[in-house]
């Protein structure tokens, strides 16, 4: 094992005097931390391992962290081995003594121990005796602070333990960067080419300070240096090349521990002036904020603009370590230099790359960005806050730093922030920036990194419209941080208990002991009297002012002014005019109402409301009562006796099942018994009135049934039930969505029970959804019919099949009027019996006699018009009596009329329930 090399995470405790066997050719190529001499270094040169270390106290470098050398030395005397109480350190080198014990020839070897400093908790370090007195520590956590200390091992057993060492802080080791890659030519005017190149993936532990650069022709073998003088960019601009020639250049960064290894070959690049329109390509694409779904991609605009200026970007992005299959990101050209790429799978890699576009067209890409995998990293976002002494902060926090971190603010990722109007200060696991006077000037987005971890990064928009709304709420929170106000949790509050006493009262968040109040009224300080009592609870902020009876004495303004350490607050009642009357008149009827009570009384004055059957219920409630107690009611001064009342609950109820004009009126219930009286009122009129019809069209609309349609002779009816319609209800009917006015072919209607629509002749054009709409007065209720499809055609089939049955029986063969059920009629008399007929066509007229035609002309005259027909039954005799018949008939129907005739002598009486006819022959 190298012990001078610090690329493996070392900590090393020597025995004085034994610094110089590390430096003897082990100093490896991480030993230099020296600064760059004048000629510059090779690639891995290094100074003597001594040299480096005196450097390295110089220079507060840490050491490595995962493993531990400790160096130690035997010594005869104690009968135990330690560490030396003189720890002699070299920035982060620690050496120290190990004592040895006395009788050293009888020691088999050493255990070492490590604890985290300040725990105790002590672990072996190796599990077999070691012999030397130097051994390698792993599995140290870095950044942590370790203790260690040693027990020796003998034949007779083992020994007491060494004192513990002073702790070690276990830090990264510094080694050479790795070597530059990726290197673009920027810019060419023929002499001179300007190139750029990537960042070494390892700064080694150290922040890369500088690059230097080699070049050659091409095809040749001989690299010459370009620059003595180091590189402090990436980006370099070599001179002094002829136009028409190919170069190749290589590039070596270097830190305080030296100089790199050389980046790969360049490309051949010709030196010829760029003459081309479209701009030549961006560069130094760096990553930014990685998360598991986003990333930040930053660039630098390109140096050749072209025949025109550099209007905008495109992005493109490939997945995976080497694809080359580009998708681009952005649809139009963006404008900034960053852009956030979202989108992306955890997990996945990706490379991104960026185009400059002009108004010639779109320019060569960049170069690639190293691989990059989305997932989600130590850092969080950018918090906003305000601290203790009153001052806004922008706070970041990331995993895996500690003080000697640095963190990079920026705004809009490139530029500085301005001293004067914020600084940045590290804390234990982060970074505030915190603002000196904040307004629309700080305004932007905010970027913060770690100088040796850039993919611990974030960002904070401070230019929405929210946070811009935020910085508002921010600045008056930092005004009330600098000048606290105590806390009020509630204003003043005006109470009056039930026997007319006042309570004035607010509260605050709790104060200490030495908080004080002073309470004006009226412009002059008070404190409590016989007339009113003023408590001050400062636990619960409590601030309470006690009237036995207010007058009007006591009207005016009330401040309470509270002060509590610097914190302090005022608070004031304007207990006058219109407030304070009605806080009088309350407390006179409340005492009113407690010697009220000491009879019976309304605990529930009379009030009204709807049920769900829509019947209105006035009732009130009485308590205090006795037997002999009564309750009743008036009317307009009228006994209202349909009220029922239950003594057991003091509960009186008049119900009425449905509401007319009538019930409008003044309502007076009064409750009495020897103890005395009281009056509870109801004015059922006006708008009082009103409300009651608005609520009980609310509760007949809510009773509605759903439409229903009913098919007629002339149409459709589309209907709905309801417990019953009062006019003040307006309904109106919609067909999709467009009001159905009343015209020929539509009658809405409505019945004490029922609301609807006639549809006379529907036709297609009467499909559709069907809306009733009733408005109460507040609210539109509705309810909803689809009339269309299997329901429409059965619908209208029915309607032809009851249209066509009335049309039958409008046209079929009736007999109108004429015949009564009995007649009777004297023998010897002539019966004329008549009926009137009616029918489309004229119907057929048939008499029958006990069922048959009657076909004697002698006996009988039969007439027959279209609409009249009359039967003559001449000189009655007894055997004419029986039952007669008139039959008529067309092509939509029949129909036959029977008439009894009862012939009775003369002398005798008709039946009396037969109608008398006839009359005598005239004699010739």
């Amino acid at each position: 094992m190298n012990y001078g090399t610090f690329k493996e995470y070392l900590a090393v405790l020597a025995v004085p005097g034994r610094e110089e066997q590390l430096g003897d050719g082990q100093s490896g190529d991480g030993g230099q931390l020296s600064a760059v001499p004048r000629a510059r270094p090779g690639p891995g040169s290094a100074v003597p391992l001594q040299s480096a270390l005196h450097q390295q106290a110089r220079c507060q470098r840490p050491l490595g962290a995962q493993r531990t050398r400790l160096l130690g030395k035997t010594r005869s005397g104690a009968g135990c081995s330690s560490l030396c109480d003189g720890l002699q350190r070299h920035g982060h080198l620690g050496a120290a003594a190990v004592e040895e014990p006395e009788e050293k020839d009888d020691v088999l070897g050493y255990y070492l121990y490590c604890s985290e400093r300040g725990k105790q908790d002590w672990k072996t370090v190796n599990n077999k005796p070691v012999t030397k007195h130097r051994f390698t520590v792993h599995g140290l956590k870095n950044r942590q602070e370790y203790v260690f200390r040693v027990k020796s091992v003998s034949r007779a057993g083992n020994r007491s333990y060494s004192d513990e060492s002073p702790p070690i802080l276990v830090k990264a080791a510094i080694s050479v960067p790795s070597a530059p890659s990726a290197i673009a030519l920027l810019l060419c005017t023929g002499s001179e080419m300007v190139l750029g190149w990537r960042a070494p993936a390892r700064h080694g532990g150290d922040p890369v300070l500088e690059y230097y650069l080699d070049q050659r022709e091409k095809g040749g073998k001989t690299w010459r240096e370009v620059n003595v003088k180091p590189a402090k960019k990436r980006q370099f601009k070599v001179c002094n090349l002829t136009s028409g020639d190919f170069y190749q250049f290589r590039v070596f960064a270097a830190n305080m521990a030296g100089v790199g290894k050389p980046s790969e070959s360049s490309e051949a690049f010709l030196c010829e002036k760029w003459t081309m329109p479209e701009p030549g390509c961006p560069y130094d694409a760096e990553v930014r904020e990685v998360s598991a779904s986003s990333l930040v991609l930053l660039w630098a605009a390109p140096l050749y603009q072209g025949q025109s200026p550099v209007t905008g970007y495109f992005l493109e992005i490939s997945e995976g370590d080497q694809s080359d299959n580009w998708t681009t990101l952005n649809e139009k050209p963006i404008t900034d230099t960053h852009y956030k790429v979202s989108g992306l799978q955890e997990g996945h890699t990706y490379r991104l790359r960026v185009a400059a576009v002009n108004q010639a067209g779109v320019g060569p890409a960049s170069l690639p960005t190293e691989p990059v995998t989305a997932h989600t990293t130590g850092a969080k976002h950018i918090e906003i806050g305000v601290d203790d002494d009153g001052f806004i902060f922008l706070g970041y926090e990331a995993e895996g730093t500690d003080e000697e971190s640095q963190f990079l603010w920026n705004k809009n990722y490139t530029e500085p922030i301005d001293a004067q109007r914020a600084q940045a200060e590290n804390t234990k696991s982060g970074s505030v920036l915190t603002f000196s006077d904040p307004s629309e000037e700080d305004l932007g987005l905010y970027t913060v990194e770690t100088s040796d971890n850039p993919d611990l990064s974030s960002s904070y928009d401070f230019t929405l419209k929210p946070l811009q709304q935020d910085l508002e709420r921010l600045k008056e929170l930092s005004w009330q941080v600098r000048n606290p106000l105590i806390d009020l949790k509630s204003g003043w509050q005006v109470e009056v208990s039930e026997k007319g006493e006042v309570r004035l009262w607010l509260q605050t968040e709790s104060l200490s002991d030495e908080a004080e109040l002073r309470l004006i009224f009226n412009d002059k300080e008070i404190s409590s009297s016989p007339h009113r009592k003023i408590t001050f609870d400062r636990a619960s902020g409590l601030v309470e002012v006690l009237f036995d009876q207010l007058s009007a004495e006591d009207e005016g303004s009330y401040t309470a002014q509270l002060k509590d350490g610097r914190a302090k607050n005022q608070f004031t009642l304007v207990f006058v005019d219109e407030k304070f009357r009605e806080t009088l008149a309350l407390v006179q009827k409340n005492r009113r109402d407690h010697k009220r009570k000491s009879g019976p009384y309304f605990e529930e004055d009379l009030s009204w409301s709807v049920n769900e059957d829509c019947e209105l219920v006035i009732k009130c409630k009485v308590t205090n009562i006795k037997k002999e107690t009564s309750v009743k009611w008036f009317k307009e001064g009228v006994a209202v006796t349909q009220v029922v009342y239950d003594q057991s609950s003091g509960v009186s109820t008049l119900t009425i099942p449905q509401v007319t004009k009538k019930e409008a009126g003044s309502y007076r219930a009064v409750v009495t018994d020897g103890r005395g009286e009281d009056v509870s009122t109801l004015e059922l009129l006006d708008d009082e009135y009103d409300k009651l019809l608005q609520q009980l069209s609310k509760q007949c609309a809510l009773s509605a049934s759903p439409l229903k349609i009913q098919s007629t002779a002339l149409g459709f009816k589309l209907y709905c039930s309801l417990k019953y319609y009062i006019s003040y209800m307006k309904t109106s009917w919609h067909l999709k969505e467009k009001r159905i006015g009343q015209d020929a072919r539509t009658k809405p209607g409505s019945s004490v029970q029922e609301v609807w629509i006639e549809i006379c002749n529907p036709t297609e054009n009467d499909k559709g959804k069907y809306t009733l709409e009733m408005f109460d007065g507040k609210e539109t209720h509705k309810r909803y019919l689809n009339l269309s499809g299997q329901m429409f055609a059965d619908a209208l089939l029915e309607h032809q099949r009851l249209k066509q049955a009335a049309v039958a029986e409008k046209n079929r063969a009736k007999v109108t009027k004429g015949l009564p059920d009995v007649v009777a009629i004297m023998e010897g008399k002539t019966l004329c019996l008549t009926c009137f007929i009616d029918g489309c066509p004229d119907p057929e007229i048939i008499w029958l006699r006990n069922d048959k035609e009657i076909v004697d002309q002698a006996q009988f005259t039969i007439t027959k018009e279209p609409k009249c027909s009359t039967i003559t039954i001449h000189n009655v005799t007894m055997a004419d009596s029986g039952k007669y018949s008139i039959f008529v008939r067309n092509n939509f129907g029949s129909e036959t009329v029977d008439v009894t005739v009862s012939i009775y002598k003369h002398g005798e009486k008709p039946p009396d329930h037969a109608v008398e006819m006839g009359f005598e022959r005239k004699k010739k």
